[in-house]
C-alpha cells in the first residue's frame, strides 16, 4: 500500500511550488492560502499589522501564506467556514465545535507560522552560505503536527486519547478584543476575542489539563475577567515549557483511514513528566501576561508560597467580581 501521509521533513522541501500539506506539485504560484483566516484579519484589521518572526524580521499578517493545492484549499475552506460561523457567534458555538475541527484550525495557524519561519531560515542560511542548523527535537514535533494536520484531507482517527488539549473559556472581554499568542517550540496557542478565550497545547496527550486540574475545576462554568484568563494562559505557557517529554505516535495507515495512537509518556528514567515549577520564573511569565494591568514581578511573588492570583482567593475559592478594568 502506498503511503497516504506526506512528510516534507524527509528532504526538507519547503518551496513555493509544492503543496505544503499534500506534497503535490502546484500548477501556479497563485495557489496559496493565508496562514491567518481572511475573515479574522478583516474583522480585526490585521492584514497590515506587524508579525514578528523569530529572526527579529517583521512581516505583516497577510504576508504569511502557504503554498496549497486547490483540493487542499477547498478542504481548509470548508473547515474555516465552520469555525468562522462559531467564532463570530461566540462562546457557546465555539464550545459546541468538535475538538478535531478546532485542532485542525489551530494546527493550520501554528504550522503555517512554522512553515514561514523555516522558509525564512532557509533563505538566511543560503545568503550566509551555511547549512541550516535545525533541532531534531523540533523536526520531530513539527513532523507529527504536520502529519496530524493532514486529517483535513485524509480520514484520520485519534485512538484512545487526543494528542492535544483544547480548553475554551467564557471571558468578559471588552468590545473588539483580539489577542493571539503562540510559542512554536512548545506548540502552545492562545486566542482571546468576542466573549471567549482558547488555550491549546498540541502535543501533550492531555497532560496539561491534568496538571492544571485544580484551576480548571475552580473556573468551570464561570465567566472570567480577562485578567483571570490571562493567568490561565500564563500557567499553561509555563507548564508547556516545563513539559519534558518528546511524545511519540504510531501512524497506522489502512485503506479506510489513518489511525494515530499516542505512545505512553512514562519512560525508563521514571522522571516526572513536568520539570519543577519555580515561582520566580512563573512570576516572570505572569508579569508578561498581565502587562495591561501593570503588575510587577516583586508584587506578584511578594509571598513566594502564594504568588498573586485573581482566580483563587485566600480561602481557596474562585474570586468573583474582580475590581479591575477589562483589557
Amino acid at each position: 500500500m502506498t503511503t497516504r501521509l506526506y512528510n516534507p521533513f524527509l528532504d526538507f522541501k519547503f518551496d513555493n511550488n509544492t503543496c505544503f500539506l499534500t506534497g503535490k506539485t502546484l500548477n501556479s504560484s497563485d495557489e496559496k492560502i493565508q496562514v491567518f483566516p481572511v475573515w479574522m484579519m478583516r474583522a480585526f484589521e490585521l492584514e497590515d499589522k506587524p508579525f514578528k518572526m523569530l529572526d527579529e524580521s517583521v512581516r505583516t499578517y497577510k504576508e504569511l501564506q502557504l503554498p496549497c493545492s486547490t483540493e487542499a484549499a477547498e478542504a481548509f475552506e470548508k473547515m474555516e467556514m465552520q469555525v468562522e460561523q462559531a467564532m463570530l457567534s461566540g462562546f457557546e458555538a465555539v464550545k459546541a465545535l468538535p475538538q478535531e475541527v478546532l485542532f485542525q484550525w489551530v494546527a493550520k495557524i501554528l504550522y503555517g507560522v512554522v512553515f514561514n519561519e523555516i522558509q525564512a531560515g532557509i533563505r538566511q542560511s543560503i545568503l550566509a552560505g551555511e547549512q541550516m542548523n535545525f533541532s531534531q527535537a523540533l523536526v520531530h514535533k513539527f513532523r507529527n503536527l504536520h502529519a496530524m494536520l493532514q486529517s483535513v484531507v485524509v480520514p484520520m482517527e485519534f485512538e484512545h486519547k487526543n494528542p492535544f488539549t483544547i480548553e475554551i473559556f467564557e471571558v468578559d472581554n471588552p468590545e473588539n478584543t483580539f489577542l493571539y499568542r503562540d510559542e512554536i517550540n512548545t506548540l502552545i496557542f492562545s486566542l482571546r476575542m468576542k466573549n471567549f478565550g482558547i488555550v491549546a497545547t498540541l502535543q501533550d496527550n492531555g497532560t496539561n489539563a491534568i496538571y492544571h486540574e485544580e484551576i480548571l475545576t475552580l473556573v468551570q462554568d464561570k465567566k472570567l475577567h480577562p485578567i483571570q484568563f490571562e493567568e490561565i494562559c500564563a500557567r499553561y505557557f509555563y507548564s508547556a515549557y516545563l513539559f519534558n517529554r518528546l511524545p511519540e505516535y504510531t501512524f497506522m495507515e489502512t485503506p479506510q483511514k489513518v489511525y494515530v495512537e499516542p505512545m505512553p509518556l512514562n519512560d525508563w528514567t521514571m522522571k516526572p513528566i513536568f520539570d519543577s515549577w519555580t515561582v520566580k520564573t512563573y512570576g516572570q511569565v505572569l508579569e508578561n501576561f498581565w502587562k495591561p494591568w501593570g503588575f510587577l514581578l516583586f508584587e506578584i511573588i511578594k509571598d513566594p508560597e502564594n504568588p498573586m492570583s485573581f482566580i483563587k482567593g485566600p480561602d481557596g475559592k474562585f474570586l468573583e467580581n474582580i475590581p479591575l478594568e477589562k483589557a
